[in-house]
């Protein structure tokens, strides 16, 4: 595995990602198919189905009936991918997920868009912030969390080769490329993008580049070097990965879109407290729900759940003076 880091700023879609890259299987792969719930359009799998009319089916909005039929296809020798919005799948079909998909542990790949947060104006039914959680209890089940474009386009074609469930979560809004296209990626495994021997900055989705900018500051302004790394892989965990940081840099600061209640920190917190005891410091939704955003405000919403880069930096300084005591 090998990458390096974008020199250029460009902003892209996850989801454009996500849809040229099921193109580009449906190139390789004649049985790769996609199931859509009516939201083809916002998820950009349109794309696919202009290229491949016979090979997306759009069942509406009826997600339950949307995975099974995906379940159907993978039984039928199908290397299927399912998306709609993370507030639906899971949140409107998680029996069917469980019985018709990880308990026979077929190949299905569910690709979800609109998750966390940065969903904005559509407030707290549809920002989906327990769906990690949820998804990653599942047995059979592995749970990705792309960082941006050039990680999704990667990662799905990866997961078309790999056999059994997937969830992969993505965000709405356009966000920096921060690796380049010839960057490596692989299941179970994490990057660490900035080096720094103070304390390390876990974190996966959108929270990547807000780690990023808020280990800038911490740097320039504090005179503190954050590791950053970024966790795409969720389940599959990169516990070596996590132990040399431990050893390396000492405390965890985790920062996800995402509650604090089985999260990336929980995962984290999983495998520090067996192998290699250390705190751990969970910035993420603190067991409450969301709340609506135009999305010209979706920085002051990330202002008051604790997950921009202004916060980040205020509790990573306060961390650093208890450690002083």
């Amino acid at each position: 595995m090998s990458f390096s880091l974008s020199t250029s700023v460009q902003i892209s879609e996850m989801r454009s990602a996500y849809g040229e890259a099921l193109v580009s299987l449906g190139n390789e792969y004649p049985n790769v198919v996609c199931v859509g719930g009516d939201t083809t359009d916002s998820l950009k799998t349109k794309v696919f189905g202009d290229r491949f009319p016979d090979r997306l089916y759009n069942v509406g909005i009826a997600e339950a009936n949307l995975v099974s039929i995906a379940a159907g296809l993978a039984i039928a020798g199908k290397i299927s991918f399912a998306s709609t919005y993370a507030a639906f799948i899971p949140g409107r079909c998680l029996d069917q997920i469980r019985n018709a998909i990880c308990y026979p542990n077929l190949n299905v790949k569910i690709v979800v868009s609109h998750a966390g947060l940065s969903v904005g104006p559509d407030g707290a039914t549809h920002q989906q912030i327990e769906d990690i959680s949820v998804m990653k209890s599942l047995p059979n089940m592995k749970v990705l969390v792309p960082s941006d474009s050039i990680t999704t386009k990667k990662l799905i074609k990866q997961i078309a080769s790999i056999s059994g469930p997937f969830y992969v979560r993505l965000a709405r809004p356009s966000t920096p490329e921060i690796y380049d296209r010839n960057s490596e990626f692989k299941i179970g495994r994490g990057n660490i993008l900035i080096d720094g021997n103070d304390l390390s900055l876990f974190s996966c989705g959108t929270m990547v580049t807000s780690s990023i900018n808020a280990s800038n500051i911490l740097k320039k302004e504090h005179g503190i070097a954050c590791r950053v790394v970024d966790m795409y892989s969720i389940k599959p965990i990169d516990r070596d990965l996590i132990y040399q940081c431990v050893k390396e840099a000492g405390p965890i600061v985790s920062i996800e879109e995402h509650s604090i209640i089985g999260g990336l920190g929980s995962s984290i917190s999983d495998v520090t407290s067996e192998y290699c005891p250390t705190l751990v410091k969970k910035l993420g939704v603190r067991d409450l729900f969301g709340e609506s955003a135009r999305d010209d405000e979706i920085d002051q919403l990330f202002d008051k759940y604790g997950l921009s880069p202004k916060e980040i930096v205020k509790n990573v300084i306060q961390l650093k003076k208890s450690d002083r005591r």
